[in-house]
């Protein structure tokens, strides 16, 4: 049952990033400042400094994370200090399930920068460069069963069920090719196309099974510090529901997030029949988009500014 007066909030994840991110909350809110030099103080190097300025390194998985991440709670923590913005609900897409297990305080931010930080570092070294390749694949009400069943001989996954024209395919490079022609056969509809993506490796695919043990390790080394009772209301990308408030359940789900399809679409349901609004915070504002083909209203908030504009209505 919806409350009147209950709220998600929802986090993008990494290709969200962007030089300059988070600035504006940095420049005119201490809490979100502190928030960027704790990061820094956890990581050992300057996250604001990557974050602000047209580093290259803002692209590198492993640092791409912990800086997205950083950004998000900044970004998150100064519209609480600013407003009466008291979410109930909590999911995010790949990393920012992550941003969403903090900010519903189920893990304390300066471990998991350093969880990310390694998940990124794992995640970019599993395969080597230019081995894999991922692509978004886009019609308008698409079957994600029948794109399965059409590239099941395939070393190709469903990596992202984003929205009901979107999913994320991820595995080969070179089996790329062979999957878009025999979509492109089977699919006629205008609205059909196939967009590679700019990463560096086959995210959410079988191969990402390889560092699912020295991922487990590294979450288990951090459990003792988590409020697992909290994680009832954060939504899991791997179950499509919500996350069992059992350390064991949040982390088997975390590991297995890693190699397994995002269930978007299943979070976006979810969240939606239990909050009346949903905001989206980060850099980026990709689940704006995804919420429509499911006729769900999601405000993003990637600047202050727009934050002014949303709460000056409300």
């Amino acid at each position: 049952m919806i409350s009147e007066d209950s709220i998600a909030v929802v986090f993008p994840g990494q290709g969200s990033q962007r030089p300059g991110m988070g600035k504006d909350f940095f420049d005119s809110i201490p809490l979100s400042k502190q928030t960027f030099e704790e990061a820094s103080d956890a990581l050992g190097w300057d996250v604001a400094s990557l974050c602000f300025s047209e580093d290259e390194r803002l692209n590198l998985t492993e640092f791409t994370q912990p800086c997205i991440l950083a950004t998000e709670i900044a970004m998150f923590r100064g519209l609480q200090a600013l407003y009466p913005f008291s979410p109930s609900l909590y999911g995010g897409h790949s990393l920012g399930e992550f941003s969403a297990l903090v900010a519903a305080g189920v893990f304390p931010f300066p471990e998991t920068l350093r969880i990310v930080h390694e998940r990124g570092r794992l995640m970019q070294n599993a395969v080597p460069v230019g081995v894999g390749g991922m692509a978004a694949v886009i019609l308008n009400d698409l079957d994600v069963s029948q794109i399965r069943s059409l590239l099941s001989d395939l070393p190709i996954d469903v990596a992202n069920e984003n929205s009901l024209s979107q999913v994320v395919i991820s595995g080969e490079a070179e089996a790329l090719p062979i999957a878009e022609k025999r979509l492109s056969e089977q699919f006629t509809d205008p609205s059909f196309r196939v967009v590679p993506l700019r990463v560096s490796a086959p995210f959410h695919s079988r191969f990402m099974r390889t560092i699912g043990q020295p991922f487990e390790q590294v979450l288990r080394a951090s459990a003792p510090s988590w409020q697992p009772g909290k994680a009832a209301a954060v939504t899991s990308n791997y179950t499509g529901t919500y996350h069992l408030p059992e350390v064991d359940a949040i982390l088997n789900a975390l590991v297995l997030q890693l190699s397994s399809a995002v269930r978007w679409i299943d979070n976006m349901r979810t969240l939606s029949a239990g909050a009346k609004t949903i905001y989206e915070v980060g850099p980026g504002r990709p689940l704006r988009d995804f919420f429509k083909t499911i006729d769900v209203t999601c405000s993003s908030i990637t600047a202050l500014s727009a934050a002014q504009r949303l709460f000056r209505k409300a």
